[in-house]
Protein backbone atom coordinates (compact mmCIF):
# COMPACT_ATOMS: atom_id res chain seq x y z
CA UNK A 1 0.00 0.00 0.00
CA UNK A 2 2.80 2.40 0.90
CA UNK A 3 4.38 1.78 -2.50
CA UNK A 4 1.10 2.70 -4.20
CA UNK A 5 0.57 5.84 -2.16
CA UNK A 6 3.60 7.71 -3.49
CA UNK A 7 2.61 7.48 -7.19
CA UNK A 8 -0.96 8.42 -6.28
CA UNK A 9 0.25 11.44 -4.33
CA UNK A 10 2.44 12.52 -7.25
CA UNK A 11 -0.47 12.14 -9.68
CA UNK A 12 -2.71 14.10 -7.32
CA UNK A 13 -0.18 16.95 -7.13
CA UNK A 14 0.34 16.99 -10.91
CA UNK A 15 -3.42 16.93 -11.51
CA UNK A 16 -4.01 19.83 -9.15
CA UNK A 17 -1.14 21.81 -10.62
CA UNK A 18 -2.51 21.20 -14.12
CA UNK A 19 -5.97 22.37 -13.01
CA UNK A 20 -4.52 25.48 -11.36
CA UNK A 21 -2.50 26.41 -14.45
CA UNK A 22 -5.46 25.80 -16.77
CA UNK A 23 -7.75 27.84 -14.55
CA UNK A 24 -5.19 30.61 -14.30
CA UNK A 25 -4.86 30.83 -18.08
CA UNK A 26 -8.63 30.82 -18.57
CA UNK A 27 -9.58 33.33 -15.88
CA UNK A 28 -6.57 35.65 -16.11
CA UNK A 29 -5.90 35.67 -19.85
CA UNK A 30 -6.97 39.33 -20.12
CA UNK A 31 -4.24 40.20 -17.62
CA UNK A 32 -1.71 38.08 -19.47
CA UNK A 33 -2.55 39.54 -22.87
CA UNK A 34 -3.34 43.19 -22.16
CA UNK A 35 -1.23 45.56 -20.07
CA UNK A 36 -3.03 48.91 -20.29
CA UNK A 37 -2.03 52.19 -18.71
CA UNK A 38 -5.28 54.01 -17.84
CA UNK A 39 -5.23 57.80 -18.11
CA UNK A 40 -7.72 60.31 -16.66
CA UNK A 41 -9.83 62.16 -19.24
CA UNK A 42 -8.16 65.45 -18.32
CA UNK A 43 -4.66 64.06 -18.91
CA UNK A 44 -2.64 66.55 -20.97
CA UNK A 45 -0.45 65.14 -23.74
CA UNK A 46 2.74 66.90 -24.80
CA UNK A 47 4.28 66.03 -28.16
CA UNK A 48 6.78 67.66 -30.50
CA UNK A 49 4.28 67.99 -33.34
CA UNK A 50 0.72 69.41 -33.52
CA UNK A 51 -2.07 66.99 -32.68
CA UNK A 52 -5.80 66.67 -32.11
CA UNK A 53 -7.50 64.33 -29.68
CA UNK A 54 -10.25 62.24 -31.29
CA UNK A 55 -13.21 60.50 -29.67
CA UNK A 56 -15.26 57.76 -31.34
CA UNK A 57 -18.14 55.69 -30.00
CA UNK A 58 -17.96 51.91 -30.04
CA UNK A 59 -20.93 49.86 -31.16
CA UNK A 60 -21.70 49.20 -27.48
CA UNK A 61 -21.38 52.85 -26.50
CA UNK A 62 -17.77 52.64 -25.30
CA UNK A 63 -15.64 55.78 -25.58
CA UNK A 64 -12.70 55.21 -27.92
CA UNK A 65 -9.85 57.69 -27.75
CA UNK A 66 -7.16 58.41 -30.30
CA UNK A 67 -4.78 61.09 -31.50
CA UNK A 68 -4.55 62.55 -34.98
CA UNK A 69 -1.25 64.13 -35.98
CA UNK A 70 -2.18 66.18 -39.06
CA UNK A 71 0.58 67.29 -41.41
CA UNK A 72 0.28 70.07 -43.97
CA UNK A 73 0.77 68.69 -47.48
CA UNK A 74 1.17 65.21 -46.02
CA UNK A 75 2.93 62.57 -48.10
CA UNK A 76 0.23 60.13 -47.01
CA UNK A 77 -1.62 58.88 -43.97
CA UNK A 78 -0.53 56.14 -41.57
CA UNK A 79 -3.03 54.36 -39.31
CA UNK A 80 -1.06 52.86 -36.42
CA UNK A 81 -2.25 49.98 -34.21
CA UNK A 82 0.05 49.72 -31.22
CA UNK A 83 1.20 46.90 -28.94
CA UNK A 84 -0.36 45.37 -25.85
CA UNK A 85 1.00 47.71 -23.18
CA UNK A 86 1.00 51.36 -22.18
CA UNK A 87 -1.09 54.19 -23.56
CA UNK A 88 -0.92 57.04 -26.05
CA UNK A 89 1.34 58.87 -23.63
CA UNK A 90 4.01 56.47 -24.89
CA UNK A 91 2.74 55.50 -28.32
CA UNK A 92 2.20 59.11 -29.32
CA UNK A 93 5.93 59.60 -28.83
CA UNK A 94 6.77 56.49 -30.84
CA UNK A 95 4.79 57.59 -33.91
CA UNK A 96 6.61 60.92 -33.98
CA UNK A 97 9.12 59.12 -36.17
CA UNK A 98 6.52 58.87 -38.95
CA UNK A 99 5.06 62.34 -38.40
CA UNK A 100 8.47 63.97 -38.75
CA UNK A 101 8.89 62.24 -42.10
CA UNK A 102 5.84 64.07 -43.39
CA UNK A 103 3.05 61.54 -42.81
CA UNK A 104 -0.22 62.27 -41.08
CA UNK A 105 -0.70 59.69 -38.35
CA UNK A 106 -3.71 58.41 -36.44
CA UNK A 107 -3.00 56.21 -33.42
CA UNK A 108 -5.57 54.99 -30.93
CA UNK A 109 -5.83 53.39 -27.51
CA UNK A 110 -7.71 50.12 -27.26
CA UNK A 111 -10.51 49.61 -24.77
CA UNK A 112 -9.32 50.15 -21.18
CA UNK A 113 -6.06 51.67 -22.46
CA UNK A 114 -5.41 55.36 -21.85
CA UNK A 115 -8.65 57.33 -21.97
CA UNK A 116 -10.61 54.62 -23.79
CA UNK A 117 -13.34 52.73 -21.96
CA UNK A 118 -15.50 49.66 -22.57
CA UNK A 119 -15.34 45.93 -22.04
CA UNK A 120 -12.83 43.80 -23.89
CA UNK A 121 -13.84 41.23 -26.47
CA UNK A 122 -12.26 40.03 -29.68
CA UNK A 123 -15.22 41.02 -31.84
CA UNK A 124 -15.51 44.50 -30.32
CA UNK A 125 -11.80 45.11 -30.86
CA UNK A 126 -12.20 44.23 -34.55
CA UNK A 127 -15.17 46.58 -34.82
CA UNK A 128 -13.18 49.36 -33.13
CA UNK A 129 -10.27 48.87 -35.52
CA UNK A 130 -12.59 49.32 -38.50
CA UNK A 131 -14.15 52.41 -36.90
CA UNK A 132 -10.72 54.04 -36.79
CA UNK A 133 -10.13 53.23 -40.43
CA UNK A 134 -13.49 54.80 -41.30
CA UNK A 135 -12.38 57.91 -39.42
CA UNK A 136 -9.14 58.15 -41.38
CA UNK A 137 -10.71 57.65 -44.81
CA UNK A 138 -13.01 60.63 -44.22
CA UNK A 139 -9.91 62.79 -44.67
CA UNK A 140 -7.54 60.66 -46.73
CA UNK A 141 -8.25 58.43 -49.76
CA UNK A 142 -7.76 54.67 -49.52
CA UNK A 143 -4.77 54.73 -51.86
CA UNK A 144 -2.96 57.13 -49.50
CA UNK A 145 -3.49 55.10 -46.31
CA UNK A 146 -0.76 52.83 -44.96
CA UNK A 147 -2.01 50.51 -42.22
CA UNK A 148 0.69 49.76 -39.67
CA UNK A 149 0.56 47.19 -36.87
CA UNK A 150 3.02 46.50 -34.11
CA UNK A 151 2.98 43.30 -32.03
CA UNK A 152 -0.63 42.87 -30.77
CA UNK A 153 -1.69 45.58 -33.20
CA UNK A 154 -0.57 43.50 -36.18
CA UNK A 155 -3.72 41.39 -36.00
CA UNK A 156 -5.97 44.49 -36.04
CA UNK A 157 -3.97 46.09 -38.84
CA UNK A 158 -4.18 42.90 -40.89
CA UNK A 159 -7.91 42.58 -40.26
CA UNK A 160 -8.52 46.18 -41.39
CA UNK A 161 -6.37 45.72 -44.51
CA UNK A 162 -8.29 42.53 -45.32
CA UNK A 163 -11.54 44.52 -45.33
CA UNK A 164 -10.35 47.58 -47.29
CA UNK A 165 -8.26 48.47 -50.34
CA UNK A 166 -5.40 50.23 -48.57
CA UNK A 167 -2.10 51.44 -50.00
CA UNK A 168 -0.01 48.92 -48.06
CA UNK A 169 0.21 46.89 -44.86
CA UNK A 170 3.26 47.03 -42.60
CA UNK A 171 3.64 44.53 -39.76
CA UNK A 172 6.29 44.98 -37.08
CA UNK A 173 7.02 41.95 -34.87
CA UNK A 174 3.81 40.08 -35.82
CA UNK A 175 2.55 36.78 -34.45
CA UNK A 176 0.88 33.94 -36.36
CA UNK A 177 -2.07 33.72 -33.96
CA UNK A 178 -2.56 34.07 -30.22
CA UNK A 179 -3.39 30.37 -30.05
CA UNK A 180 -0.09 29.53 -31.74
CA UNK A 181 1.77 31.92 -29.42
CA UNK A 182 0.11 30.47 -26.31
CA UNK A 183 0.78 26.89 -27.45
CA UNK A 184 4.46 27.73 -27.66
CA UNK A 185 4.49 29.17 -24.15
CA UNK A 186 2.19 26.57 -22.57
CA UNK A 187 2.65 23.38 -24.64
CA UNK A 188 1.27 21.23 -21.82
CA UNK A 189 -2.10 23.03 -21.62
CA UNK A 190 -5.18 22.69 -23.88
CA UNK A 191 -4.93 26.32 -24.97
CA UNK A 192 -7.40 25.92 -27.84
CA UNK A 193 -10.19 25.18 -25.37
CA UNK A 194 -9.06 27.73 -22.79
CA UNK A 195 -8.51 30.86 -24.89
CA UNK A 196 -11.35 33.28 -25.56
CA UNK A 197 -9.13 35.31 -27.92
CA UNK A 198 -7.97 33.80 -31.19
CA UNK A 199 -6.51 36.76 -33.11
CA UNK A 200 -5.82 34.56 -36.17
CA UNK A 201 -3.63 36.92 -38.17
CA UNK A 202 -2.79 34.07 -40.54
CA UNK A 203 -6.44 33.82 -41.57
CA UNK A 204 -6.82 37.52 -42.32
CA UNK A 205 -3.57 38.02 -44.17
CA UNK A 206 -4.54 36.16 -47.35
CA UNK A 207 -7.54 38.43 -47.77
CA UNK A 208 -5.25 41.46 -48.03
CA UNK A 209 -4.92 42.77 -51.58
CA UNK A 210 -2.27 45.40 -50.79
CA UNK A 211 1.51 44.91 -50.67
CA UNK A 212 2.65 43.47 -47.33
CA UNK A 213 5.89 44.23 -45.47
CA UNK A 214 6.89 42.15 -42.44
CA UNK A 215 9.71 43.27 -40.13
CA UNK A 216 11.05 41.13 -37.30
CA UNK A 217 14.21 40.84 -35.24
CA UNK A 218 16.13 37.64 -34.72
CA UNK A 219 16.55 38.27 -30.98
CA UNK A 220 12.90 38.94 -30.20
CA UNK A 221 12.17 37.27 -26.84
CA UNK A 222 8.49 38.28 -26.76
CA UNK A 223 7.32 37.02 -30.17
CA UNK A 224 9.88 34.65 -31.59
CA UNK A 225 11.15 35.34 -35.11
CA UNK A 226 9.92 31.92 -36.25
CA UNK A 227 6.31 33.04 -35.75
CA UNK A 228 6.73 35.93 -38.16
CA UNK A 229 8.52 33.71 -40.65
CA UNK A 230 5.67 31.20 -40.53
CA UNK A 231 3.13 33.97 -41.04
CA UNK A 232 5.11 35.37 -43.98
CA UNK A 233 5.56 31.98 -45.64
CA UNK A 234 1.80 31.47 -45.56
CA UNK A 235 1.10 34.64 -47.55
CA UNK A 236 -0.04 33.63 -51.01
CA UNK A 237 0.41 37.05 -52.62
CA UNK A 238 3.57 37.85 -54.56
CA UNK A 239 3.53 41.40 -53.23
CA UNK A 240 5.16 40.52 -49.94
CA UNK A 241 8.49 41.15 -48.31
CA UNK A 242 10.12 39.90 -45.11
CA UNK A 243 12.90 42.02 -43.66
CA UNK A 244 14.94 40.21 -41.03
CA UNK A 245 16.72 42.51 -38.59
CA UNK A 246 19.76 40.71 -37.26
CA UNK A 247 20.09 41.26 -33.52
CA UNK A 248 16.79 43.11 -33.31
CA UNK A 249 14.58 42.60 -30.28
CA UNK A 250 10.89 43.23 -29.74
CA UNK A 251 11.02 46.92 -28.86
CA UNK A 252 14.18 48.29 -30.44
CA UNK A 253 13.92 47.79 -34.21
CA UNK A 254 14.00 51.55 -34.80
CA UNK A 255 17.60 51.54 -33.56
CA UNK A 256 18.67 49.53 -36.62
CA UNK A 257 19.49 51.06 -40.01
CA UNK A 258 17.86 48.07 -41.69
CA UNK A 259 14.54 49.09 -40.15
CA UNK A 260 14.72 52.82 -40.81
CA UNK A 261 16.02 52.41 -44.36
CA UNK A 262 13.28 49.89 -45.16
CA UNK A 263 10.51 52.01 -43.68
CA UNK A 264 11.61 55.17 -45.47
CA UNK A 265 11.90 53.37 -48.81
CA UNK A 266 8.53 51.63 -48.35
CA UNK A 267 6.61 54.75 -47.36
CA UNK A 268 8.07 56.78 -50.21
CA UNK A 269 6.74 54.39 -52.88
Amino acid sequence: MKKLKKPLIVLFIIGNLYAILSGGLFFFQDNLLFHPQPLPEDYTFIFDTPFKEVWLSGSDGASLHGIHFPVENAKGALLYYHGNAGSLARWGEIVQYFVKQGYAVVVMDYRQFGKSSGSLSEQLLYEDSLAWYDFVKKTYPNQAITVYGRSLGTTFATYVASQNRVKQLILETPFYSIQNEASTRFPFLPVKRLLKYRFPTFEFINKVSAPILVLHGTEDTVVDYTHAKRLYEGIESNEKRLVTILGGGHNNLIEFDTYTNTIEATLSK
